[in-house]
């Protein structure tokens, strides 16, 4: 249970979060390069967990988030969804805006 814990504590405390393969400066799959690329090009600073360096993490954050893949990006506490969301959200214009805001809190 402490490992959930322990999630829950990490997204509380950071206002935009991307679990990922790798970093962004070494993404370590093409669909956590893309989401790291994505949230770079707006802006904003954000905070990563690399889950192949985690491996307990990446057991258990499906469990936590209720989503089986990866990357997978919270903001303000909430799950907006993996590589394939961030990138329509990106190109609807509803990323950018939502990234601003929770900077800026």
């Amino acid at each position: 249970m402490e490992i959930l814990e322990e999630i829950k504590s990490q997204v509380e405390a950071n206002p935009i979060l991307l679990y990922m393969k790798g970093s962004p400066d070494a993404p370590q799959c093409g669909f956590s390069s893309q989401a790291s690329q994505l949230l770079m090009a707006c802006g904003e600073r954000f905070a990563f967990i690399d889950i192949l360096a985690n491996p307990e993490i990446r057991a258990n954050l499906p469990q936590f988030s209720e989503w089986p893949t990866f990357p997978q990006l919270f903001i303000k506490g909430e799950l907006v969804g993996g590589c394939d969301i961030i990138t329509e959200m990106y190109q609807s214009g509803e990323l950018e805006p939502m990234i601003k805001s929770a900077a800026a809190e």
